[in-house]
């Protein structure tokens, strides 16, 4: 798949099959996420990877939209430092969504779909993970080959993106309907 067309068509997909994703398929998700730039190559992330079934669904509860891990194959946990910490910079977050965009895509030019997780209880999480005090789990991505066999390569819904004219200036500020 071409990357153009991987990114034109990328789609959440949050119902999964039972199908297990070959270890090969994960381990170039999590390089795909290592290999993401970083603010001064700092990499400050670790990925957690889970797939045993019953932390799968216990993890379902850290947020009332994260009820797809419960059924994905694998999911991947991004920690980092705490990006509301005093001494933590704002590039944390911008690093670790380009992290989570490269496995996003990289799983979907495979065949395999995903979705994210925002984590809203961070003590279940916590406990569940048992990452460090110090760190911090944000979001989740659920992985999976998709139930429907379409969900890769149906058209995208139309109307699904803002066209560009309402998006993008050019120099300066311009309101879009100054256009």
């Amino acid at each position: 798949m071409e990357l153009d067309d991987a990114v034109r068509r990328v789609r959440v997909v949050r119902r999964f099959s039972d199908e297990l994703l070959p270890d090969d398929a994960v381990e170039a998700i999590l390089d795909a996420g290592r290999r993401a730039g970083s603010s001064k190559n700092l990499q400050r992330w670790h990925f957690i990877v889970i797939r045993e079934r019953a932390r799968l669904e216990a993890l379902a509860a850290v947020g009332p939209f994260a009820g797809h891990i419960a059924g994905a194959n694998v999911a991947v946990a991004l920690v980092t430092p705490d990006p509301g910490a005093a001494d933590s910079p704002y590039s944390v977050l911008w690093d670790l969504g380009r992290a989570a965009q490269n496995m996003v895509l990289t799983a979907w030019a495979r065949g395999i779909g995903s979705a994210p997780a925002t984590v809203y209880d961070q003590a279940v999480c916590r406990t569940l993970l048992r990452y460090p005090g110090d760190r911090h789990c944000e979001y989740l991505l659920s992985f999976g080959f998709p139930a429907s066999p379409d969900a890769i390569t149906r058209a995208p819904r139309a109307g699904g993106r803002h066209p560009l004219s309402q998006l993008v200036s050019a120099e300066t500020w311009a309101q879009p309907t100054e256009r």
